[in-house]
């Protein structure tokens, strides 16, 4: 389903003479702004490589980066995540190499023992693919359409004192959660239908 018809569906639902195109596109907008901090599922995975080529303390935050999953150096295990204020302790030593741990700080993941060579990867939930035109369709508006327009329909409900609030909120709570547990079950599962990471992106 596209962003039109996603939006078509949605005017069907609420049954409204008085709704506005611009109402209409802002409580889209608001429910998928709504799923995408609530949903973790695999069609929501991203990953970033960086190429590490000198003596690097810290590398950059993906800027559609939702939530982490895990960052890890070539040359050995997964890193482990500590305080900021740890990390300051550490960096007092400088020390080079492969990287053991990571603290977020804004816009950067601080790394430690200060990587000089080989690769970071950092794999992560992303934002939704933007909808730039009605006819765009990206893979969540495929996956998850129906807990979208249902997101919208509980904010156009409290932005209209709409009675059926309480029924749209239940029906946006059921479908997500279905989403997630069919997700769940098929990581814990190995099932066939997994999706994987969307996209790979290298510094």
């Amino acid at each position: 389903m596209n962003y039109g018809d996603m939006k078509s569906h949605f005017n069907e639902l609420l049954n409204r003479s008085d709704i506005t195109s611009a109402l209409t596109t802002r409580f889209v907008d608001q429910g998928i702004a709504r799923v995408q901090r609530s949903l973790r599922v695999p069609a929501m995975e991203n990953q970033n490589i960086y190429t590490i080529s000198g003596s690097t303390q810290h590398v950059t935050i993906p800027s559609d980066f939702l939530e982490i999953i895990d960052i890890y150096h070539s040359g050995g295990a997964v890193l482990e995540r500590i305080s900021m204020s740890r990390m300051q302790q550490l960096k007092q030593e400088g020390k080079t190499g492969t990287p053991l741990y990571f603290s977020r700080e804004q816009s950067k993941f601080h790394l430690y023992p200060y990587p000089t060579s080989g690769t970071v990867t950092l794999n992560y939930y992303a934002e939704f693919d933007a909808f730039v035109s009605d006819s765009t369709e990206t893979i969540m508006s495929k996956l998850a359409s129906d807990v979208i327009i249902y997101a919208a329909l509980t904010y156009a409900a409290t932005y209209y004192l709409d009675e059926r609030e309480a029924l749209f909120e239940q029906k946006f709570t059921t479908l997500i959660n279905e989403l997630q547990l069919q997700a769940d079950d098929q990581e814990m599962n190995g099932g066939t239908q997994v999706l994987g990471s969307a996209y790979t992106y290298e510094d």
